[in-house]
């Protein structure tokens, strides 16, 4: 379970944004309404006029996306131009990547790539490689919508469907989720698919199999009961209205030796909600999913960040759902421990260009006489990580 962590303004949103980009792109969705929104999806923050860092126009983002077995891996690349209300690709390339048990670096054998130099006005030249030699068919392409996406309808090799059908399965798995209570604490429809804001998990719930349903409401309980001073005994969904279309979410809860009682999602608080949600996604997500959780403990007391942690590890094993999160709370950085060291991201400005950089936690020279010091939530709450990797830049 990966953690990014850093201070306000270092770039963590920025990261969560790409992977929205991708994922919205890999759907199908043009370039522009993937950056600008239309009426079904709300814009990147910043829309079209901060998507680039200024004066640039340009952005590029590269991945490196699992293959179909293990010796193999695809690298994708996308570089976008964005010029006042038009968003286009410039360059897309995907390459495989290949390893050998004796060598950890791969031979790269390159799919597709486009040339900007050869574009038309209307489309772009992308040439699918027959080898390492020579550039196969030719195609003049739309700009509007990523080369990947428009693979799946072409005669290609099969070689090249495939590695283009793994990248987009898995950027379509992306799910980029941020549950805000109060948008979850109104009746919702039967849904099949949880929305970002977590505003449907009543309508997600009431609308799985029976048994399903039972299981789910079970298991959100389990983990809900953790949670609250008060002794939860159950969490389940209902059918509400005439024709039973919409939902509500309900729980039980009550004081030891005391008569329980039954309150809707109206009267929970923003942390219940908030957590209820983020089991919720966990349990309906597809294996195999990406989900993205941005402040994940925002609204939990301190207290309650390794109850937080467990569940994430837990659920995301159980169910092969990979977690990525942010956070600025050093609670839940005690709480991950020093064993989630490699697994932690810090994002951070460069001190000479200002550019938002990653950088792995491990990877930082000072962490060890950091950690002799204090814990990582007290190095995070002094600055410490921050200062140790201003340091190392101006050396």
């Amino acid at each position: 379970m990966p953690i990014l962590i850093g201070a306000n303004a270092s770039g963590k949103s920025n990261t969560l944004d790409a992977l929205l980009f991708l994922n919205r792109v890999s759907s199908g969705v043009g370039i522009f309404q993937s950056i600008a929104g239309d009426a079904n999806l709300p814009a990147l923050r910043g829309g079209m006029e901060w998507v680039c860092r200024k004066p640039e126009k340009q952005f590029t983002l590269a991945i490196v996306v699992e293959g179909g077995n293990k010796n193999q891996d695809y690298r994708y690349e996308v570089t976008v131009q964005v010029n006042g209300s038009k968003a286009e690709v410039v360059k897309e390339e995907l390459t495989l990547l290949t390893y050998s048990q004796r060598s950890q670096i791969p031979k790269e054998k390159r799919l597709f790539s486009t040339e900007q130099e050869e574009s038309t006005s209307t489309g772009i030249l992308t040439y699918f490689w027959t080898g390492t030699q020579g550039r196969g068919k030719r195609f003049d392409l739309n700009r509007s919508h990523i080369i990947l996406s428009q693979t799946e309808t072409m005669n290609l090799r099969k070689e090249v469907q495939e590695g283009a059908k793994q990248v987009l399965s898995q950027l379509q798995r992306i799910f980029v989720f941020d549950p805000i209570p109060s948008h979850i604490r109104d009746y919702a429809p039967f849904s099949e698919t949880l929305l970002a804001d977590g505003s449907n998990i009543a309508g997600v719930l009431a609308g799985l199999e029976p048994l399903r349903k039972a299981e789910v409401e079970q298991t959100l309980t389990e983990y809900l009961k953790e949670l609250p001073e008060r002794d939860i005994k159950r969490v389940w969904t209902e059918p509400v209205g005439k024709f039973s279309t919409d939902a509500m979410l309900y729980c039980e809860e009550g004081w030891e030796g005391q008569a329980t009682h039954e309150i809707d999602a109206r009267g929970m608080s923003d942390g219940t909600l908030r957590y209820l949600a983020i089991v919720t996604a966990l349990l309906t997500r597809e294996s195999g999913s990406l989900l993205v959780i941005e402040e994940v403990d925002n609204g939990l007391h301190p207290s309650r960040a390794h109850i937080l942690i467990a569940m994430l590890r837990a659920l995301g094993k159980e169910r092969g759902i990979d977690v990525i999160v942010t956070t600025h709370n050093p609670a839940l950085l005690d709480a991950a421990g020093a064993r989630m060291v490699p697994f932690i991201t810090v994002a951070h400005r460069n001190n000479a260009t200002g550019a938002s950089e990653l950088t792995q936690l491990e990877d930082i020279q000072q962490l060890p006489k950091l950690m002799a010091g204090g814990s990582l939530g007290q190095l995070t709450t002094e600055g410490s990580i921050e200062s140790a990797l201003r340091l190392e830049e101006s050396n």
